[in-house]
């Protein structure tokens, strides 16, 4: 696959970007598992700081990191600099109330059984994220918020055609001061990715993708049994009932189908109207598509 930034609405050619090396990637994974060795250790009151302090550059170059959204994905400038936003939201709840979430916890035991059970959390080690290319920083802050904070080091395989976007979000966490390895980017192939999951340094791997993309993860991870977390594509309807509120309906169908450019797993793909409204519904929504700006 061909790394490379081009732009979705002059079809341009912008920047193209090498595939990792073999020996980049085996390096990477070797760098991320001693990473580990150190990171699993370290109070969580330093990684609640780097956390903090990756949610606060964020914030100060707003600007920036939502431009290359827009670049690369598509998305509106308002909904490039939300999701900014959201990014670094997630990263400050992971470092105001990760501690507590992973606090030991102790469970009831039933009589007549004795002693007591008590649930720990310990991280596991190196993880892989692959994720997708609508929502380029949101997709890798839900992932690598909560791992870091549990004392994991993560390694990034993007969507191909979002080559900077990764980048920056590598030099985000390197500007927020976390130690070299814990969270790399890798341009790597589909068959690097193998090489990955069978490493017995890395524990586990997470999907998001479509389906096809998580059958062959999951038989990958299955196969040299490493854990394993997929969310495939999703196709919600849109149903318009007799007595809805038109005007208000088709509102939120023209954003429930376009916003973030109509790429979204939860958008409105699909319009089921009852016959007594149709023609006044789709008169409205396509209004309201003739509106839109691209």
């Amino acid at each position: 696959m061909a790394y490379a930034t081009t732009n979705p609405f002059t079809g341009k050619l912008i920047k193209e970007f090498p595939n990792a090396t073999d020996t980049e990637v085996t390096q990477a994974i070797e760098s991320a598992h001693q990473a580990f060795l150190s990171w699993r250790t370290t109070p969580f009151a330093d990684k609640a700081a780097i956390l903090s302090k990756a949610a606060k550059i964020l914030r100060d170059n707003k600007s920036k990191y939502a431009n290359l959204l827009t670049l690369e994905m598509g998305k509106v400038t308002a909904e490039a600099e939300a999701e900014v936003e959201l990014s670094a939201q997630i990263f400050e709840y992971y470092a105001e109330h990760a501690e507590r979430l992973l606090a030991p916890q102790k469970l009831p035991v039933a009589e007549p059984a004795e002693g007591e059970a008590i649930l720990v959390n310990e991280p596991l080690g190196v993880l892989l994220a692959i994720e997708p290319w609508n929502f380029p920083y949101y997709q890798i802050a839900r992932i690598l918020a909560p791992q870091l904070a549990a004392g994991n080091t993560l390694l990034l395989k993007h969507a191909s055609n979002v080559p900077q976007c990764a980048a920056a979000f590598e030099g985000l966490m390197r500007d927020a001061g976390l130690p070299s390895g814990a969270f790399q980017n890798l341009y790597a192939t589909r068959e690097q990715i193998e090489q990955i999951i069978n490493s017995p340094k890395v524990h586990g791997v997470a999907l998001t993708g479509s389906e096809d993309a998580g059958s062959i993860i999951a038989a990958l991870a299955g196969k040299a049994l490493k854990k394993s977390t997929l969310e495939l594509g999703g196709a919600d309807a849109f149903i318009v009932l007799e007595d809805a509120d038109l005007p208000k309906t088709i509102d939120w169908a023209v954003f429930g189908r376009h916003w973030n450019a109509g790429q979204v797993c939860t958008s409105s793909k699909r319009m089921i109207l009852v016959e007594a409204i149709y023609d006044e519904f789709m008169k409205g929504y396509i209004k309201g598509i003739e509106a839109l700006k691209a």
